[in-house]
């Protein structure tokens, strides 16, 4: 994963596993990680750690990075709000790199409207969701759909992130 540059969206109440997890074993790896969120500004997760984002979503360019982690949480509720970062998964996705979405990260894919056709998993919560956007709703730890990868929740972080790294590879 040397060379590799990861973007990794935060929100206000971002879950705090799924956003720590990915964001040192993409590290461990060997890729450059940046943090971006609505605006460069202190978030706060569900559990109480705050991360400060490295970029806003206006000063990000898709085009510098090879894959984009999304938590969950209720961080994705407040990020479907900011219609530059739905932009930003939407230009990801078309130009063929890595979308991963994790939990109730899901709605952000469904806000960039990328899910018609694919083979998506995440939080059951939000599975009307993603098959009302036209996605096709498969229970499991992973689901890899061309360049889509998605996981239901923190117990699947270890598959999650695994299923990245061997995808950037």
């Amino acid at each position: 994963m040397q060379g590799k540059k990861v973007a990794l969206f935060v929100a206000q109440m971002y879950d705090d596993r799924e956003f720590w997890y990915p964001y040192y074993r993409m590290k461990e790896a060997g890729a450059e990680v940046t943090v971006i969120g609505p605006r460069a500004e202190a978030f706060s997760g569900k559990a109480g750690l705050t991360v400060k984002a490295d970029l806003g979503i206006a000063e990000a360019k898709p085009e510098d990075y090879h894959a984009l982690i999304i938590p969950g949480g209720y961080g994705p509720d407040h990020m479907r709000r900011e219609p530059m970062m739905a932009e930003f998964v939407r230009r990801m996705h078309e130009a063929g790199r890595v979308v991963a979405a994790i939990c109730h990260a899901g709605w952000m894919l469904a806000s960039a409207r990328i899910v018609q056709g694919k083979r998506i998993t995440g939080f059951y919560s939000i599975k009307d969701d993603m098959v009302n956007a036209g996605a096709e709703w498969l229970d499991q730890e992973v689901v890899k759909d061309g360049n889509i990868i998605t996981s239901r929740n923190p117990d699947d972080l270890p598959a999650f992130c695994r299923t990245i790294i061997e995808t950037l590879a």
